[in-house]
């Protein structure tokens, strides 16, 4: 949806989507700190009015924000008040309502005052950043709700073009050409990962590759591609679940660094 103003100088993007799962467990994966890493980026929350957030987004940096609404399991706010230098505070809501058939409908809302336009690209890149998240969070609550889980992301830049950083992306991992309901494996090196292809998105600003994966361990890989001001970014967000979820990431996650880093490299 694009971005909203009203005359006090308040602009939002709001998003919704269904997922499965009782209001309970959305509520767990959307307002808590391990509910987040299973699917979103590895996050601390402290569950109260006036705890403390914080969002650690690997080779991206991190955020820090403070909770401001707490009503489990159906509303969840929070602020962010330095999101990016010199902007004015960003605040998200969430809200949960349960629906029929073991449904729930999530509607997030990022919202700022502010008096110019001069923050309206990057609030519209909230949303724009969100849909291969919420296709995580989708297959986590699908199959793997409430498992203990662990994530990082490897990532690197490139300045050539996105169709080409994604093509030679794809060709190196073996998915090149991949289709929603295939079984893919990637090479040996840096590490074979074998899933279902759950969700393959192309579009001018992102491409990505879902895998749901039973070897090494059962997860999901979020692989793919984003167009930057100067070139193209190559990333892979990787989440296991289960009991050995920490050492599964623990051991993944210098390997896949350092494979992204060899593989696309500015000159």
């Amino acid at each position: 949806m694009p971005l909203k103003k009203d005359e006090t100088g308040k602009r939002w993007v709001e998003m919704e989507l269904i997922v499965n799962g009782t209001p309970e467990q959305v509520w767990q994966a959307m307002a808590t700190g391990p509910g987040n890493t299973a699917w979103f980026t590895k996050t601390r929350i402290d569950e109260h009015i006036g705890g403390a957030i914080h969002f650690d987004f690997g080779p991206n940096g991190s955020s820090t924000g403070e909770v401001t609404a707490w009503e489990p399991p159906f509303r969840f706010g929070y602020v962010e008040r330095n999101w990016s230098e010199g902007a004015p505070p960003v605040a998200t809501e969430i809200t949960v309502a349960s629906r029929s058939g073991g449904r729930c409908v999530v509607r997030m809302v990022h919202s700022l005052f502010a008096s110019t336009d001069d923050w309206d690209d990057q609030l519209e890149g909230f949303e724009s950043g969100w849909p291969g998240f919420f296709e995580v969070l989708r297959v986590y609550l699908a199959h793997f709700a409430g498992r203990k889980a662990a994530s990082f992301h490897a990532m690197a830049s490139d300045e050539g073009a996105q169709s080409g950083v994604w093509k030679r992306l794809t060709e190196k991992l073996g998915l090149a050409a991949a289709n929603v309901g295939e079984e893919r494996t990637t090479p040996q090196q840096p590490e074979s990962l074998s899933g279902m292809v759950e969700r393959v998105q192309q579009d001018a600003k992102q491409r990505y590759i879902m895998l749901r994966l039973n070897a090494p361990a059962p997860g999901i890989a979020l692989i793919g591609t984003y167009g930057t001001d100067s070139g193209t970014n190559a990333s892979m967000v990787l989440y296991y679940y289960g009991d050995d979820a920490e050492q599964y990431a623990a051991a993944s996650e210098p390997r896949w660094r350092h494979w992204f880093g060899e593989s696309f490299k500015r000159p």
